[in-house]
């Protein structure tokens, strides 16, 4: 399909990644990557390097919207930032050396098992509104990690603590090469890693992943750029299209319940994910 005579349908597209990558907190290029390989024919590296500006646009139109519903809580996100930032630059890096070897199958393989690890965590939690009984760790509280939220389903106010931050930044590290290697933003790991590491209620670890999903992007963005993975004709409309998208979700999520943000994104991540395993074998 030629992209030109396709803008509208991209657009579409990038505005309904920008709707689940705000409501999710996994970034809007878990949708667009698949999308522009399997739909538009577009090369691997190419479409890992619009993921990349998709998940800037996506995180900073959603990002204002959680703050002020004090749903995104910036000192842990900026903590867990210093184990995703550098995971990010060896992620990017190790897409440049894959892709001058013509490696490109094996990255396509690659995202669609990172598409399938969202599913197992997200639906070992799905009866879980609220986290009880959390014990915070010597770190975190040494640092504060803690805040309050209002939640407009259940009408009260919900304090939450971090517990275990010391897995916590392991599994961001993880996270850090993942969303450099494939520019999706690794929300996955990072939503995982606030959940069920920290116990933060869903829609904290959702609204905060997408704050960090845009900081440890940009890390990786620059090398993809420089690399020249980045094509201004489809990222432009991709961009403006998830940053739509992005805002809608952001006014969406505070009247959700948790539980429900569980199921937004299940059925079709499972489907992409087959079907990037499928073409990065050559089947389909």
């Amino acid at each position: 399909m030629q992209l030109e005579l396709a803008l509208p349908l991209l657009l579409l597209l990038a505005v309904a990644a920008g709707l689940v990558g705000a409501l999710t907190g996994l970034g809007g290029g878990v949708v667009v990557i698949p999308a522009l390989v399997l739909l538009f024919g577009v090369p691997v590296p190419d479409a890992i390097g619009v993921g990349a500006v998709t998940i800037l646009a996506s995180s900073s139109a959603a990002g204002a919207a959680y703050v002020r519903e004090h749903l995104s809580d910036l000192r842990i996100g900026m903590f867990l930032e210093i184990a995703t930032v550098p995971g990010a630059l060896i992620g990017a890096s190790t897409t440049v050396i894959l892709t001058h070897a013509s490696l490109d199958s094996i990255l396509l393989v690659a995202l669609g098992i990172v598409l399938l690890l969202i599913v197992p965590g997200t639906l070992s939690r799905r009866h879980v509104e609220i986290p009880e009984a959390v014990q915070p760790d010597a770190r975190s509280q040494r640092l504060g990690l803690s805040g309050e939220y209002h939640d407009h389903v259940l009408d009260r106010d919900v304090e939450y603590h971090a517990a275990r931050t010391t897995p916590a930044l392991g599994v961001m590290f993880g996270a850090g090469l993942v969303s450099g290697m494939f520019g999706i933003g690794a929300g996955v790991f990072k939503v995982l890693a606030l959940e069920k590491y920290l116990s933060l209620p869903m829609k904290v670890a959702t609204a905060t992943s997408n704050f960090m999903i845009g900081v440890t992007a940009a890390a990786g963005t620059g090398i993809l750029f420089a690399a020249g993975f980045i094509d201004p004709v489809i990222a432009a409309p991709v961009a403006l299209g998830t940053a739509l998208g992005a805002f809608g979700g952001s006014r969406l999520l505070p009247h959700l319940r948790n539980r429900t943000v569980r199921w937004v994104f299940v059925p079709f991540i499972i489907l992409l994910a087959i079907e990037s395993i499928l073409r990065g074998f050559g089947i389909g």
